[in-house]
Formats: C-alpha cells, structure tokens, sequence
C-alpha cells in the first residue's frame, strides 16, 4: 500500500460485505494492524418492493441487507471490531432526491458518483475518527500516492484495469485522498479472489453486485413512478413531442423522464431505419431523434468541476476523458472556460454524451479531474 501509517494506528475497514472490501479487512489484520469495520446503511431495501413495476426480490445489489450480514460475519470470523452505521436520512437527501429531480428534468445522473462524492467517504472519514482511526481503506481499484513535488495526492487508475473504479471517485478531496488507502490497486481481481480463499473468507466466490443499490430490476421508470407515489407526489406532465432534428413531428410521448441519450428501445414509432434519443429539450418537452450517426460529437462541456491530480490548468492541456463508465478514455483538449466550467474537443467523436454524467479527465493513468456534463 502506498503512504503506510504506522503500525500502531487504527485503519477503519469500509466493508461492504463483497469479497473486495472482505479481503482487505484480512489483508491489513494479517499485517497486524489494528482495524475495525464500518457498514453504511444506505437504503431500505424493501421499502419500495412489491409496488408496481417494484419485484419483491431484492438479490444482486450492492448494499443489501445481506450484505451488512456478510460483512459482519467477515468481521467476526477475523475477531475485529464492527459499526454498522444508519446513514439512510442522509442518503436519501443526497443521492436518491437529487438523482430523482435530475431524471425529472430530462438528464441522466450517476447515483454511485453521487454517493461517493457527496456521502459515502465523508460519513466514513468522520464515523471513523470519531471512534479513533484518522484512515480508512476500501476495497476500490484504484491508486492515491503523494506526490512531493506537486505537494497534492495523486488518483491514479489500477492494475486491474478492467476494475478500474476511478471514474466514480473523481470528486475525493484532497484531504480524503491523504485519509484514504486503496490496498487492491496493484492487485488483479482473480488474485483477490484467491487471497480471499487462502484467508478462508467465505465469500470468496460471491458475485459483484451489479444493480443500484435503491432500483431492483435497473428499471429507473417504475423507480421513480414507485418512488414519487411513496412520496404523496404525483408524476410531472411532461409529456411531449418525438421529433427529429429537423423539428418534424414523429410522434407523442408520456414524459421526459422515461428517455436517456442514446436510447433505442421504447420509442414507441416505427422507422425504416433504427432510431435513438439524441437530445432532450426540458423546457419544451421534445425529444429529439435519430440515426446512429447522430449521436457523435467532438464537443463537451463540463461544470461543477474538481481538480484531484492537478492544480485548475491556466492553458488548454492535452487529456483523455472518459464520458461513462465502460467509456474508454478518448484523447481530447480541455480548456478553463470560466468559474467552475470547461470545454472539450475530441479528437475524434464521440457517441452520447450525456447531460447529468460524469465526465473524468485523465493524463496517463492519473485523474487530472472531472465534473458533470451539461
């Protein structure tokens, strides 16, 4: 690991109750560092089941309460102390409200970005020095050192780049960076597995999670029409116009909400040729469509921006940048544009991106930065 605290100094373990977080809770008890484990409890996960369009099942996603009972018994069978920590009120206020309104207003929002940047590190970052550790570890693909020179922590992608988790994280302070220990980014995901075996964790096998932890199914139309029943609130018309880019009349739909750049299926009108969503005009309520070819643009813009690797550039500086998740980073310029934006011009399209996604700016393997596409 880099930046080793001493011995002697309390490491709270983030434990999520995968093989991830699992091993690394043994990997630094085996080194003879004291630790504990802190669960975040995020989200009823039976709050919502059973509404329409809501399955009764709630397996296959992160945070379950099944997972807070895996992670216990992980600490348990290494003898290490364990918090399960209620920040339900908290995530509700600053990732499922948020991601709510965002989707009503025609844009498409990571809620696992959310709830890194704004929840899930500071609540364990104060949970944990408010039981005596300074420093937390996670079981994240990913790399943080201190660069002398620059005097600021660098993020740097993993190994394991097929893991690579960075484009979640874009938005870790400085201070969380130096607080913060990724034990698996030189590690290998077969290789975690395999050390989680020879520690005789029990979960050795078990799957990731796939799904987000509050919508079952991936379906985040019926999330919302369950979410917003729940709530005494009542679904916004936004019903509107298909149109294409000419501005000619395709057809009608129910409601922005139901629509995400790049989208083909559910359009509800028939074409000689395969249609997808390219923009989505809030005020208006149109979505606009068309062919494949339509979805690529060298052009994006950037707000609510955080510099991790380096200090805000006063010049336009050459980066690749990642547009979602499974993106692979595209070469690119990046210009400051004014307080807190930017522009980028690929240097080759690129297909949907999307309004209320990350956008994450790397050189190398480092992370420069990231913000929000608008």
């Amino acid at each position: 690991m880099a930046h080793n605290p001493a011995e002697t100094e309390t490491i709270a373990i983030a434990m999520s109750g995968g093989v991830d977080s699992s091993t690394v809770a043994a990997m630094l008890r085996a080194e003879g560092y004291p630790i504990v484990g802190l669960t975040l409890q995020l989200w009823n996960q039976r709050r919502l089941a059973g509404r329409e369009g809501m399955p009764e099942s709630v397996q296959g996603r992160c945070c379950s309460i099944d997972d807070v009972y895996d992670a216990r018994r992980v600490a348990e069978q290494l003898g290490i102390p364990y918090y399960l920590v209620n920040a339900q009120e908290r995530f509700e206020d600053e990732v499922v409200r948020p991601f709510v309104d965002e989707y009503l207003a025609g844009r498409t929002p990571i809620p696992c970005t959310l709830c890194n940047n704004h929840l899930k590190f500071d609540q364990l970052l104060a949970t944990a020095r408010g039981i005596g550790a300074e420093r937390i570890a996670t079981g994240h693909y990913a790399r943080n050192r201190f660069d002398e020179a620059r005097n600021r922590w660098v993020l740097s992608r993993p190994a394991d780049k097929s893991k690579d988790q960075t484009y979640f994280l874009f938005g870790l302070t400085q201070e969380q960076l130096a607080r913060t220990l990724f034990p698996l980014g030189e590690m290998e995901k077969p290789a975690v597995r395999a050390l989680a075996a020879v520690h005789e964790l029990e979960l050795a096998q078990k799957p990731d999670s796939q799904e987000i932890c509050f919508i079952p199914g991936g379906s985040y139309s019926h999330f919302l029409h369950a979410y917003l029943e729940e709530q005494g609130r009542t679904m916004p018309d936004s019903a509107g116009e298909l149109v294409n880019s000419s501005g000619e009349v395709l057809g009608q739909h129910e409601g922005i909400h139901a629509f995400t750049v790049g989208q083909r299926k559910g359009l509800g009108i028939s074409s000689p040729n395969p249609l997808y969503v390219l923009k989505i005009h809030p005020d208006s309520h149109r979505v606009e469509v068309g062919e494949d070819t339509q979805l690529y643009t060298r052009q994006l813009h950037a707000n609510r921006l955080n510099w991790v690797s380096i200090a805000e550039p006063s010049e336009a500086i050459r980066v690749s940048i990642k547009v979602r998740h499974r993106h692979e980073p595209a070469q690119a310029t990046l210009r400051v544009t004014g307080p807190d934006t930017v522009e980028a011009e690929f240097d080759e399209p690129q297909r949907a991106i999307t309004p209320g996604q990350s956008a994450v700016f790397y050189q190398g393997d480092e992370v420069a930065g990231g913000g929000w596409i608008y």
